[in-house]
């Protein structure tokens, strides 16, 4: 069976009877389903021959909606591990200890768990009294065998330029690594939050909780095995003066010019994984009826690596919009596709504002207020970075504008007769906002059936220079789709009208928003 007629087949479900259905999980009870809408069919279909994809049980994914709920999470999975855990992020908190703590604990009561942390280079070596590189020193050092951390150091940043760069500076010159993974065993946490006390209490995020998959753990694990083969290994040092030591392993590269390695290791690996999950999926579509658990859910990685010319999510984005703009047929108001689109970080990459832009579909976007902008109050250039986004923002609401798409805040959708663009932004008294992603309605109606989530912010940073993993998720599950329209619907319970054209901007601020457009 050919993987678009099985990719066909699962988005169609309804068509076939459950007794003829292949299962591979049991569920706790029968989840009813409904047909996709034919475009969203019909680019699921072209997505799933380009990228991996993995069919998993909608009683198997929970949608988690606050930072204490992602915390806890974090802290069972880690409890819980009995073989491996494996940890994508930025860079850990130098006052997170009880992570630490947690990781120590469980390494102590299972002598067979195997650790495998990656982080930011740049991000978690800042000359501070506790960096990351310190707080998991003690840890190598204890378990050599068994704790393995790898650092990703950007290639760009290298010569003249990485010896002047000041630090913190560096981080958003050179690109991060940036993928948010947090898997144990065969259970998943996929989020846009990094391990910091913020995360966790204050600073709103989504966060995406899958249980019990084998074969999409196996993916997250192995794609951060692939990036350990351009990265740096934190190592105890053998010295007293020094906690540690990076060292660059790969000798069939220079740390700082792999990207053709990194390139070709995943560009291949995504292949490799595309062509397993592919067999998987016809398997499990085509198998004895005797096959237990019900598939209404398909899960899709998808690697943004611009620096290294891998640019899965642009292209998956730009099939998503083509879709969603075939001609439908006229009505007296607007009934055609909804998309939600929020970043924390709203500097929306060129291709993806003329996708919301040109496309016949409504879109509601949701951006951080200024006060709600995890740079807002800093010290020094970095406080001037909520104003470089209201920068950003008006040129993005001129566009609009341009095109004669705007949609007023005070209108409602279903009083107009074509699609709009909206901005709205996100305001929470001593909260900050870091969430990302997309969620697709077929109509306003309607709950969403599709959701882009992970680490990518959307914008030229996440397009062009930082390293992300992230994921769409394509649904006929009336229970997770109600569960996809309480979490949006969530987050923009917190929405406020734009305010952008009468703050404030400084001049040194314009400047700033000009030269740095492409790094914020």
């Amino acid at each position: 069976m050919s993987l678009t007629l099985s990719f066909a087949r699962v988005l169609a479900r309804s068509h076939v009877p459950s007794a003829l259905r292949p299962h591979r999980r049991l569920c706790l009870r029968r989840l009813s389903t409904s047909p996709l809408d034919p475009a969203v069919q019909r680019f699921a279909t072209e997505l799933a021959k380009h990228q991996p994809c993995y069919g998993i049980s909608a009683s198997y994914v929970k949608i988690l909606t606050e930072p204490c709920q992602f915390y806890q999470s974090l802290l069972n999975l880690i409890r819980n591990a009995r073989r491996r855990i494996f940890i994508s992020s930025l860079y850990i908190g130098s006052e997170d200890v009880e992570l630490i703590k947690a990781l120590e604990a469980s390494l102590e009561a299972n002598p067979a768990l195997q650790v495998h942390i990656h982080l930011d280079y740049n991000r978690c070596t800042r000359p501070e009294p506790l960096s990351t590189a310190h707080l998991l020193a003690p840890l190598v050092r204890r378990y050599p065998d068994r704790v393995h951390a790898w650092f990703f150091r950007s290639p760009k940043l290298k010569g003249l330029m990485a010896r002047v760069m000041p630090p913190r500076f560096n981080e958003g010159w050179g690109g991060t690594w940036h993928p948010k993974i947090y898997g144990a065993d065969d259970d998943l946490v996929i989020s846009g939050a990094n391990l910091n006390t913020s995360y966790f209490t204050n600073r709103q995020d989504r966060y995406v909780q899958l249980t019990g998959q084998p074969e999409l753990a196996d993916y997250c694990f192995s794609f951060l095995e692939q990036a350990a083969s351009f990265s740096y290994s934190l190592l105890p040092s053998s010295t007293e003066q020094d906690a540690y030591v990076l060292s660059w392993p790969h000798k069939d590269s220079h740390p700082h010019h792999f990207e053709p390695k990194a390139e070709r290791i995943l560009t291949a690996f995504q292949e490799a994984q595309k062509t397993r999950a592919s067999h998987k999926l016809a398997s499990l579509l085509s198998g004895p009826s005797s096959a237990q658990g019900d598939t209404d859910v398909i899960v899709v990685p998808i690697i943004q690596a611009g620096q290294f010319n891998v640019r899965e999510e642009e292209r998956c984005l730009a099939m998503l919009f083509q879709h969603l703009s075939e001609p439908s047929s006229p009505t007296s108001h607007y009934d055609g596709p909804l998309v939600d689109l929020t970043s924390g970080y709203f500097g929306l990459y060129k291709p993806y504002q003329s996708h919301v832009i040109n496309s016949p579909v409504a879109c509601r976007v949701l951006a951080a207020s200024p006060k709600a902008n995890g740079f807002y109050g800093s010290r020094g250039v970095s406080g001037r970075i909520p104003e470089g986004y209201t920068v950003l923002e008006r040129r993005f609401m001129k566009a609009v504008r341009a095109a004669r798409r705007e949609w007023p805040p005070e209108q409602p959708l279903e009083d107009r007769i074509e699609s709009g663009v909206q901005l709205s932004e996100w305001e929470r008294e001593g909260w900050t906002y870091h969430a990302k992603g997309i969620w697709l309605r077929p109509t306003p109606s309607a709950h969403p059936c599709l959701t882009l989530f992970g680490s990518t912010n959307l914008n030229s940073r996440s397009a062009n220079i930082d390293t992300e993993l992230s994921f769409m998720l394509v649904t006929t599950s009336p229970g997770l789709r109600a569960r996809l329209a309480e979490e949006v619907d969530g987050l923009r319970s917190h929405a406020y009208p734009w305010r952008g054209a009468e703050r404030r901007v400084r001049p040194f601020s314009w400047l700033l928003a000009s030269a740095l457009s492409t790094r914020l």
